[in-house]
This record gives structure tokens, C-alpha cells and sequence, in this order.
């Protein structure tokens, strides 16, 4: 007698779940639908990195728009080419791209010293690092290995904490003026936290996934009604925004290009395991030719997009995390629904209205929901490190990268008295740690 037991694949159980499957064309209404809730998911994490450096800047209010319509547009451009795959670039899945949280501090770093030509030229030349990581992804990965990864992701997330709070406080210019820390603004911040953990805990998942957009929502309202927001500074909501190409212009500063090539090794690592877990989902095969092949691309695409950001006046690119748990919830893995939401991202990124109504946003309501996205970074890394075997070696690694990282990040003035190329490098916390990472777990050798 035959046996017809079959023991499903964890690639087949997947598949057998989704409504949609990675090659399906949904109708127009549910991925018009689908389309939406991955918008819901990311459209605040998108804005968030341009409305922080240009808050750490001090930019006008023009630039900061002009900064968050770029950030749209250029993540509309990402997810359709990753969605896509032209030729080798992308990697054919339902693979969401936008601003990269990782960047934040080495880009704040790089404009406090040469101004936003030199972020972008920094952004350009630096994503070369990633491009060219995608083509020999199989070495890399001997020398950034977990442990380096969690170690830095881990460090990103304290960084930021540092960058939320001041938000929660009422930013720099608080600082300047003497309402830092008043109690109007700590408790803005604190409605905003407090409404997204309450709507986050919801059983209603739709509730759960706007849950920071809600937040947000009810912190701008309440500041608007505090007298907080002036929206006669906007001359305008009409018009068009043309994307301008160098508009800030291009310079290019050896320690800034440093500084942000380090992230982009991690951020290729990263990329890396969210195309492996958004195959897993969607059904595809997570070894193999097909899916070295699919990594490489996403990864490739991934620099690639982060090089037209960099053209368009935007800030680096990276996958989405968040989507592959939206591809779960919706059951809809289909690579042509991403297609529709970058459409909506362009289109949102065209017109001048939605970022000058985001840049007019009080710093307390961005911090208090920055300061959970942050914490929630830091905890993540501290996941990825809690998965590797912590033997005296690894604890030595992160002591000495989070020893260095973190002294960076308190006492700046501790590189005062070093050459400009010395401190340009090391600066951000991010990038100290990352390297002595980097090193340290390359050199270190004990035999238990």
C-alpha cells in the first residue's frame, strides 16, 4: 500500500495559509486594502528620520518638508524596484523599503560638520559598501557574524534613546529658549507614549497597526488645541513638488563616508535575514540557488536605492522588518500589491501638503512615540545577541564595543583633542562600537 503521508514543509505551511501567493494579482479592492495597511505600518517610520535630523539641524520649515516629501518618494521608488526586480537589482518579493532608523546619528554627525552636501555625498558613496557586500554576501557573513550584528543594532537603539528624549523634552530649540523639560512638554510626549501602548495592546488589529499613527493623531490634536502648532507659518499647502536631483548640492567627507559604510555593512546583514523570514512567509524557498540569488539582489537593491536617495536628497533606504508581520496578518503575500503602495508613497511624496503638515508637528509628539520606536530597536538587538552562545569571548566583544560605543555617545569631548578625520569617524557612538565589534571579534581568541 502507498503511504500518502506527506510531512509539510515550513515553505509549504507558509503558502497553504496565504490568500494571495508571491506571483497572484489580487483583485483591484483587496489589494487596494492590503496596500493600505502596509502604508498604515510604515508611513510614520518613513517621515520620522528627516523630521529628527532636520530638528537636529535646525533646518527652516521649507527644508524639512521638502525633506520629508523626498523621503516618500524616494521609498516609492525603492519598493517598486524591489518588488519589481530589474534585472539583478531587487528581490522579487513583497519587500516594503524606506528610511533608515540605523543612519540617524553618523547622518546628524556628518551635517553638524559639513552641512547636508556632505550627508548626501556620504549617503551616495557609502552604499557602495552594501552594493558591493551583495556580491560576495557569502564571506561577509564570516566577519559580521550575529553577535557583531546584535551588538550594533543594540547600540542604534541607545543611541536614539538619547535623540527621542530630547524630542520628549521639546527639542533643541526648547533648549534654547528655556521650555526644555517643562511639564506641558513632557506630558505631550507622555499622552503620545500612553496612547499607543494602550491602542497597541487592542485585540483589534487594525486598532494594533495604527496604533502610532493614532498616537500621533491625538498628540497633534492636543498640541493644536495648547496653542502649539502655528499653521499660518505655511504660505501654501498647493503645488507640486519636483524632485530635484543634488539640490543641496554634493561633498564628500572621507569620515562621514566612514561613519555611514559601517552602518551599511550592518544594514546588508539585516537585509539579509528579513528577505530570508519575508521568503519563509510568503512560501518561498529560504536555501538554494533561487534564494542566494533573491538575497543578493534585495541586498544589492537595497545600496542601490540608497544611492538614488542620496541623488534625490533623501537619506538611506533599508527593507521594512514590519511588513513581513503585515504579510502574516493580511494573508496576502503578493509581490504586485507592493506595486500599488509605491504608487500611494510617490504620490504623497508629490505633493508639498503632507510634509509641511508633518514638519509643523511639535518635537514632544514625535519624541514620545520615537522614544518606544527606539527602546523597541535596542531591545531587538539585545534578542539577537541573547540567541548566540554568550561564552567568555562574546561577553569580552560586548564589553569592549559597548564600553567604547556608549563613552562616545556620553562624553564627546573625549575626541576633542584628536585630528578632524579621527573625530569625524568616531563621533557617533554607532560607528565606534560597530568597529571595535568588528575588531575585536575578529581578533579575539580564547580557548575554553
Amino acid at each position: 500500500m502507498e503511504n500518502n503521508n506527506h510531512v509539510k514543509t515550513a515553505e509549504e505551511a507558509a503558502s497553504s495559509e496565504l490568500i494571495y501567493g508571491l506571483e497572484d494579482r489580487p483583485p483591484f479592492r483587496d489589494a487596494f486594502f492590503a496596500a493600505l495597511q502596509h502604508l498604515l505600518a510604515i508611513f510614520v517610520a518613513i517621515i520620522t528620520p528627516p523630521l529628527i535630523i532636520a530638528g537636529a539641524l535646525k533646518l527652516d520649515l521649507a527644508t524639512t518638508s521638502f525633506l520629508v516629501s523626498m523621503a516618500l518618494f524616494a521609498s516609492g521608488i525603492s519598493t517598486f524596484i524591489q518588488c519589481k526586480r530589474v534585472g539583478p537589482v531587487g528581490c522579487g518579493l513583497l519587500c516594503i523599503q524606506g528610511t533608515s532608523f540605523s543612519f540617524i546619528s553618523p547622518i546628524i554627525s556628518a551635517g553638524l560638520t559639513g552641512g547636508l552636501s556632505s550627508i548626501f555625498g556620504a549617503v551616495m558613496a557609502g552604499s557602495f559598501v552594501e552594493m558591493g557586500i551583495s556580491r560576495v554576501l557569502k564571506y561577509t557573513r564570516r566577519i559580521i557574524t550575529p553577535l557583531v550584528s546584535g551588538i550594533v543594532v543594540t547600540l542604534i537603539g541607545m543611541s536614539l534613546i538619547k535623540v527621542g528624549i530630547i524630542s520628549c523634552g521639546g527639542g533643541f530649540g526648547a533648549m534654547e529658549n528655556g521650555t526644555f523639560g517643562s511639564l506641558q512638554n513632557l506630558g505631550i510626549a507622555a499622552l503620545v507614549l500612553v496612547s499607543i501602548l494602550f491602542f497597541n495592546r487592542s485585540s483589534n488589529r487594525y486598532l494594533r497597526m495604527s496604533s502610532i499613527v493614532i498616537g500621533l493623531a491625538i498628540g497633534y490634536a492636543v498640541s493644536f488645541a495648547l496653542g502649539m502648532v502655528d499653521f499660518s507659518k505655511i504660505e501654501s499647502y498647493g503645488g507640486f513638488n519636483v524632485p530635484l536631483p543634488f539640490k543641496y548640492g554634493v561633498s564628500f567627507d572621507p569620515a562621514a563616508i566612514i561613519g555611514l559604510g559601517i552602518v551599511y555593512l550592518i544594514t546588508a546583514i539585516e537585509a539579509y535575514g528579513d528577505i530570508t523570514a519575508n521568503s519563509l512567509i510568503s512560501g518561498e524557498p529560504v536555501t538554494g540557488e533561487k534564494f542566494v540569488k533573491r538575497a543578493s539582489g534585495g541586498i544589492l537593491a537595497d545600496g542601490f536605492n540608497s544611492f538614488v536617495a542620496g541623488v534625490l536628497n533623501s537619506f538611506p533606504n533599508s527593507i521594512f522588518a514590519q511588513n513581513n508581520g503585515m504579510i502574516q496578518l493580511t494573508g496576502v503575500a503578493s509581490r504586485y500589491v507592493g506595486y500599488f503602495i509605491a504608487v500611494f508613497l510617490l504620490l504623497l511624496g508629490l505633493f508639498p501638503a503632507v510634509g509641511l503638515v508633518f514638519s509643523l508637528m511639535p518635537d514632544p509628539v514625535l519624541g514620545g512615540a520615537t522614544l518606544l520606536m527606539f527602546g523597541t530597536v535596542a531591545a531587538a538587538g539585545i534578542r539577537i545577541i541573547a540567541s548566540q552562545p554568550l561564552n567568555r569571548k562574546a561577553i569580552l566583544v560586548m564589553a569592549m564595543s559597548f564600553s567604547i560605543g556608549l563613552s562616545v555617545e556620553m562624553v564627546p569631548d573625549i575626541l576633542s583633542k584628536m585630528p578632524d578625520l579621527i573625530r569625524g569617524i568616531f563621533a557617533s557612538g554607532i560607528t565606534a562600537g560597530g568597529i571595535t565589534a568588528i575588531v575585536a571579534n575578529f581578533l579575539i581568541r580564547i580557548r575554553e
